[in-house]
């Protein structure tokens, strides 16, 4: 892998450099209470000391063995295999460490609240006003965002729509006869709740049959229960 690609500076803003401490509460792991400071993250066969890096498949424990890395995140029953030169992180979930290490050094950059003045918002549309909304949207009448999300450019929320807290709609997707509970990504380009395919075959032609459905989006999470911005999002359902 080219070292020179990893962060690269051009697209990921950067922390640190942060002490083995910090490095290993953010892994949700255990370390020995050492002077090292990490300056960043890289994968085993490439990392220097001054690096973390981690382990969570016994395929790859030759490279574990030959690494240079400052610290590894790894899992107790590998431990044998970090070199004496490596600190240990150990945590019985590595590769959520990781994640979670990955977020610390490169953190998602803050939403910017506010209405981009070429957005087009209906009189009511209620958007929280700690939500982005960039330019060239459409958010029609009766429309819900709720708190902390990003809303790409040329997006378009349609009527009736629910978005909940902390979600991001990337750039040019669609959003019709759908509610959405906390932490939704709906990625560039989708278009969720648009029209299927529901139609019957007359001796003049398809006929279209009404689409009377829609969709919800929730998250799988063990953390705080998904809710409307007013009232739990099971309630409209």
């Amino acid at each position: 892998m080219d070292k020179a690609a990893i962060g690269n500076a051009r697209f990921f803003s950067r922390t640190g450099p942060h002490p083995l401490a910090v490095v290993a509460q953010a892994a949700c792991g255990a370390a020995p209470e050492l002077d090292l400071l990490i300056e960043g993250m890289a994968p085993l066969q490439v990392a220097g000391p001054n690096e973390v890096s981690f382990l969570d498949n016994r395929r790859l424990a030759s490279a574990l063995k030959k690494t240079l890395a400052g610290a590894v995140i790894v899992h107790p029953d590998m431990q044998a295999w970090v070199p004496a030169g490596t600190v240990s992180i150990l945590t019985d979930e590595p590769h959520v460490g990781w994640a979670h290490v990955a977020a610390l050094f490169h953190p998602v950059p803050p939403v910017a609240p506010g209405i981009h003045p070429s957005a087009i918002v209906a009189e009511s549309a209620v958007v929280d006003p700690s939500t982005e909304v960039g330019p060239m949207c459409v958010i029609e009448a009766g429309a819900e965002i709720g708190p902390g999300c990003r809303i790409g450019p040329c997006v378009v929320i349609g009527s009736g729509v629910v978005i909940g807290r902390d979600c991001r709609i990337g750039a040019h997707a669609s959003l019709s006869y759908a509610l959405l509970g906390a932490r939704v990504y709906v990625y560039p380009g989708a278009r969720i709740g648009q029209e299927g395919f529901g139609f019957a075959l007359t001796k003049s032609g398809f006929l279209t049959a009404p689409q009377l459905g829609r969709v919800v989006l929730e998250t799988m999470s063990r953390w705080a229960p998904i809710r409307r911005l007013t009232g739990d999002l099971r309630e409209i359902r």
